[in-house]
């Protein structure tokens, strides 16, 4: 019997409006070296981490990347943008609140670098108890939509993926929950309504969750 045990949260788009962030920080990267891009370049990225965020956008304008010098320098100026400036998704911090209440474990399972990670938490301030663990991308080999993240963060729980629940925000991701073997709950932060189809559950708020969400088998 599959019984919720455990939310394994997505970051970017889920605990955190920071997208327009990273793609403003790598537009200024990728001016550094002469390419002009536009915010609508990283849409079908979104989700997939730095390496193919990043990546698959140079590979649009023929620019030959050095990820690692390019990606460190994306995130030193998504550092210095989202100081005192990142928010919670709104509700977010009740929904957290009430998961905690349910005894379920927390997890955060992330595409994106360390480094991202621990900016964003810190500037969250979220405590170091909120979550019971996390993954980056820096710990997997296969970037979602394939679901090692998930699988992973489910691990370090100690939890069967079928009795997670994914929290996501872009396509790829829910591709990715659904691939594990989890549910999945997708919040309409980055895309519509329309584009979330393969999720369970779908909300425009995290004030809005129903509690069938807590409560499937």
């Amino acid at each position: 019997m599959s019984i919720l045990k455990g939310i394994l949260f997505d970051m970017d788009g889920v605990l955190v409006d920071s997208e327009h962030f990273i793609a403003e920080a790598a537009i200024k990267m990728f001016a550094e070296q002469c390419i002009y891009v536009e915010p609508e370049d990283f849409l079908p990225f979104v989700g997939t981490g730095e390496n193919r965020y990043l990546g698959g956008v140079a590979e649009k304008y023929g620019y030959t990347i050095n990820l690692e010098r390019d990606k460190t320098r994306t995130y030193e100026i998504y550092d210095e943008l989202v100081k005192g400036k990142l928010n919670p998704l709104p509700g977010i911090k009740e929904f957290i609140a009430r998961c905690r209440s349910e005894n379920l474990k927390l997890a955060v399972a992330t595409s994106a670098d360390r480094v991202k990670m621990e900016i964003n938490l810190r500037e969250l301030k979220f405590s170091d108890q909120t979550f019971h663990a996390t993954v980056n991308g820096l710990e997997v080999e296969h970037k979602k939509p394939h679901p090692e993240v998930f699988l992973k963060a489910a691990e370090k729980l100690g939890l069967l993926p079928e009795n997670c629940l994914v929290v996501e925000d872009a396509v790829n991701g829910i591709k990715a929950a659904k691939s594990a073997g989890c549910k999945c709950l997708a919040i309409t932060s980055s895309f519509g309504k329309e584009k979330l189809t393969e999720a369970d559950w779908v909300i425009d708020s995290f004030f809005d969750v129903p509690n069938e969400v807590f409560n499937w088998q």
